[in-house]
C-alpha cells in the first residue's frame, strides 16, 4: 500500500477531554448526583470547561477537593454544603418484610446493585453498593434505609473501579434495551398496514383511511426519534 492509499484513522485528541479523563479518574464514581450533574462524568467534563468547581462532590469531601486542586492547579476550596455533607461509608438496607417488588429501586440504582424482580422481595448488595440513596426516595414503602459499613472503612479507588465499569455496563444495556424497544414497537405498524391489504371485508376507501391513520402514527414515531436524543450527562433532573 503506498502513502496515496494510507486512509488516516487517528483524530487529534481533544484537550478538553484529556482533562476530563484526568479528572473524571480522581471522582469516585459513586454516580451519586448530587453535585448537580447525571453522574461523575459530566461533572469532570463541566469541570473541565470551568462551567462547574471543584467542591460539589460530598463523597469525594475534603480529600477528592485537594486532589483536583493538585492536579488543576488551583487552591483547596470547603465542600459546597448545599450539595451535601462528608459522611462515613453507607450502603442500602432493603427491609424485605416491607418490600413489595415493584422494582422502582432497581430502576434509580445507577451500577445494579439491588436485584429482585416484580413482586418479589428486592435486596442490596453491599459490595457493589456506592452509597448514593438514590434508591431511597422511589421507594414507595419506605423501606429503604442507608447504613454505614461496619468495621468503618473508607471507599477506595478500587471501589470507584467497579462502580465506573458497573455504572458503565448499565447505561449500554439500558441503551439497547432502550434500541430494541424502538425497533419492535417500529414493527407494529409495518404488521398493521399487512394485516389491512389482506382484508376482504374493507372498502379501498375504508382500507385507505386506516392506512392513512398508522402512516401518521409511524411519522409521529419517526419525528420523535428524531428530535428527542438520549439522555448523555449533563445536569441531573
Amino acid at each position: 500500500m503506498n502513502a496515496a492509499d494510507r486512509t488516516v484513522l487517528a483524530t487529534p485528541l481533544d484537550p478538553l477531554d484529556l482533562l476530563a479523563d484526568r479528572i473524571d479518574a480522581l471522582l469516585p464514581q459513586t454516580q451519586c448526583r448530587k453535585c448537580g450533574f447525571a453522574g461523575c462524568r459530566p461533572y469532570a467534563e463541566a469541570i473541565a470547561t470551568g462551567s462547574a468547581q471543584i467542591n460539589r462532590c460530598p463523597p469525594g469531601g475534603t480529600p477528592g477537593i485537594a486532589k483536583l486542586a493538585s492536579l488543576l492547579g488551583r487552591a483547596p476550596l470547603t465542600l459546597d454544603l448545599t450539595h451535601g455533607t462528608e459522611q462515613a461509608l453507607r450502603v442500602a438496607r432493603i427491609d424485605e418484610a416491607l418490600c413489595i417488588g415493584c422494582t422502582l429501586c432497581i430502576e434509580s440504582c445507577p451500577v445494579d446493585a439491588i436485584i429482585g424482580a416484580t413482586k418479589r422481595m428486592h435486596t442490596v448488595l453491599p459490595q457493589v453498593c456506592t452509597g448514593c440513596d438514590l434508591c431511597v426516595a422511589p421507594c414507595p414503602m419506605d423501606c429503604i434505609a442507608m447504613i454505614e459499613v461496619h468495621p468503618p472503612r473508607a471507599w477506595s479507588s478500587d471501589d470507584a473501579a467497579v462502580a465506573r465499569a458497573r455504572f458503565h455496563r448499565r447505561t449500554v444495556r439500558l441503551a439497547q434495551d432502550k434500541l430494541d424497544n424502538e425497533e419492535r414497537l417500529a414493527t407494529k405498524p409495518v404488521a398493521k398496514l399487512r394485516e389491512l391489504d389482506g382484508r376482504d371485508d374493507l372498502t379501498l376507501e375504508q382500507s385507505d383511511q386506516k392506512k392513512a391513520v398508522v402512516q401518521a402514527a409511524m411519522e409521529r414515531a419517526r419525528a420523535r426519534r428524531a428530535t428527542v436524543a438520549a439522555p448523555s450527562g449533563g445536569a441531573a433532573p
